[in-house]
């Protein structure tokens, strides 16, 4: 099935919900013009679907393949990846001192998007760079800076980001890799790592791993724990890869999903001659990383976003030729696409509407980090509130509609030919990776909630308030996630820990159902005639009307006290 880049909804998102003709007014967004938007959103539109959709079957069907510890992706995407760093893409919003465009995060957002939708497996290559480079912005030294950021800010090289080991997931703090300090001012890394994303391929001619280790008399836990700059090849002096640095991909997984994506096994420092670099400062690995993360994070979200435009589209696009029966009550016995019948039609526009609600979110928060890069810090506070929302929500998002669209293509959704099952499977990963949603809940509740005493918090349900307060149902779900809020705030851990993932859902939903009630008030006071603006009210209220308390239904679990959780021994689940 083809794919066809959602440039309409794109497009009025960023005008209603980033609100982005406002960033031309700064000096460093000044070429943030209407007619740049547009010529980004159609020529990345254009670019996802003709470069990187045609490769989604071959991606999941062939994959990527090990062999001697080299990753050979399958044919056609080398080419495409080329045309992707000739292209630009990947320097939209890049820093203008190392060779990128110094365009807003939240337009190079829109490119992963579509480049997801198109072909999710693939378009991982491209999503840790970025990270990697915000990383040596805010913890580099200027010569790393100089030396590495040029490449990864084209794409010419990609980044990696190495935390997981096989002891040491969720619990970072029990990795074991190890750094030592050369005279020369270098660190000898000796390691493995697990579940790394493009650890090793042939697109690129390098390869920067950023690389969590500790130093011989670290302190225990997180706290011992730094971050090192890894390249696939050092460098010769001119710039360009030299030999090879010890490091090594050991394997790759077979996976449910994302077969196009190499999740490798890195294994440094066999031979005790893998050379590394130390970004920041001894022990201060966690700072840097979450840097990456936050970035990543955002980007995860928005995946789950990608997976549900093309689920939905698969969707629609199959439900509106497959016949069968007549409609029910209806006077004409003639059999019908299944498109009319009315449970084929709430599963399609659920699909839409969770899908343009948790776009609406990703949007909004990449927005925000837009502003926080404009000097605005509330702005910069709302974006770390929004991060684990957006992650979760919108993960959550894609697993659910990805399944709907298995359902709506019946028995052809569990055949593979149709590629509904792939989509299902692509999604699954996306609540797991880069901190899993339950983790991202304990952050909600364990960090988020008391930004600034609890006033970023307050102050965006104000905002929710002060623009939406027509909408009931949203008004009883922000008292619901205010209540749930305050309770949480004075709970023991287990308390808070158990609630927080029904809260997160009400609050993520709160915040989307926000941004939705937004777009329905353009839509009213609008002269919005179009088959799009159609649809958009169809799904706006949809949304608000049935989605919105759906959540509000989650209070009493956000409300809810640990002790059932804890009142059999761990033991009886087992018997």
């Amino acid at each position: 099935m083809t794919y066809t880049p959602p440039i309409a909804e794109q497009r009025f998102l960023l005008t209603h919900v980033v609100k982005i003709d406002e960033f031309a007014g700064h000096e460093a967004f000044a070429e943030v013009t209407p007619d740049l938007v547009d010529a980004i959103l159609e020529g990345a539109g254009a670019f996802a679907a003709g470069e990187f959709a045609p490769l989604n079957r071959v991606g999941d069907e062939v994959g990527a393949r090990w062999a001697d510890g080299k990753v050979t992706m399958p044919a056609g995407f080398r080419e495409a990846y080329r045309a992707y760093v000739d292209g630009g893409w990947g320097s939209l919003a890049g820093p203008t001192e190392h060779g990128g465009q110094g365009l807003p995060l939240t337009l190079a957002s829109i490119v992963m998007e579509d480049l997801g939708s198109a072909n999710m497996g693939f378009s991982l290559v491209m999503m840790l760079s970025p990270a990697a480079v915000e990383a040596l912005k805010w913890h580099g030294t200027d010569e790393q800076r100089r030396t590495w950021m040029p490449k990864l800010v084209s794409g010419e090289w990609n980044g990696t980001m190495n935390l997981t080991e096989p002891q040491a997931g969720s619990d970072v703090g029990a990795l074991k890799t190890r750094a030592v300090r050369q005279d020369d001012g270098s660190y000898r890394i000796k390691g493995q790592k697990i579940f790394i994303t493009y650890g090793e391929h042939d697109l690129t001619d390098n390869i920067v791993h950023l690389v969590l280790a500790r130093t011989p008399d670290a302190p225990a836990g997180t706290r011992g724990i730094s971050l090192f700059l890894v390249p696939k090849y050092r460098l010769n002096p001119d710039g360009t890869p030299g030999e090879p640095n010890d490091a090594r991909c050991v394997s790759i997984e077979h996976k449910m999903g994302i077969h196009a994506s190499p999740t490798c096994v890195m294994s440094y420092g066999d031979e005790d001659d893998c050379v590394g670099e130390l970004i920041g400062e001894e022990n201060g690995g966690m700072r840097a990383m979450f840097t990456m993360m936050n970035n990543a994070r955002l980007n995860v979200g928005l995946q789950g976003v990608s997976i549900a435009e093309r689920a939905t589209q698969a969707a629609v696009a199959y439900a509106a030729q497959r016949v069968q029966s007549a409609r029910a009550g209806a006077p004409d016995k003639a059999p019908v696409a299944i498109i009319e019948h009315p449970d084929v039609r709430r599963m399609l526009l659920r699909m839409k509407a969770l899908t343009q609600a948790a776009r609406a979110l990703a949007y909004y928060a990449w927005g925000q980090t837009d502003r926080a890069h404009l000097g605005d810090e509330g702005a910069r506070a709302r974006a770390d509130l929004l991060t684990p929302l957006v992650k979760a929500y919108g993960t959550d998002i894609g697993c659910e509609v990805a399944s709907l669209g298995v359902q709506v293509h019946g028995g052809m959704g569990y055949i593979e030919e149709t590629g509904a099952a792939q989509h299902y499977r692509d999604a699954r990963i996306a609540p797991i990776y880069e901190g899993t949603n339950g983790i991202q809940a304990a952050d909600l509740v364990g960090r988020k909630l008391g930004l600034e005493g609890g006033a970023v918090l307050a102050s965006l349900l104000a905002d929710i308030r002060a623009e939406a307060g027509g909408e009931a149902a949203l008004m009883e779900l922000v008292d619901a996630c205010e209540a749930a809020a305050e309770r949480l705030g004075a709970s023991d851990v287990d308390d808070r820990l158990a609630a927080s993932y029904p809260f997160l859902t009400m609050l993520s939903a709160a915040v989307a159902g926000w941004l939705m009630a937004r777009q329905w008030q353009v839509l009213e006071t609008e002269s919005c005639s179009s088959g799009f603006a159609t649809m958009k009210r169809a799904a706006t209220r949809f949304y608000l009307d049935r989605i919105i308390p759906e959540a509000a239904g989650f209070a009493a679990q956000a409300m809810a006290r640990a002790d059932l959780l804890y009142s059999f021994d761990a033991s009886a689940m087992v018997d």
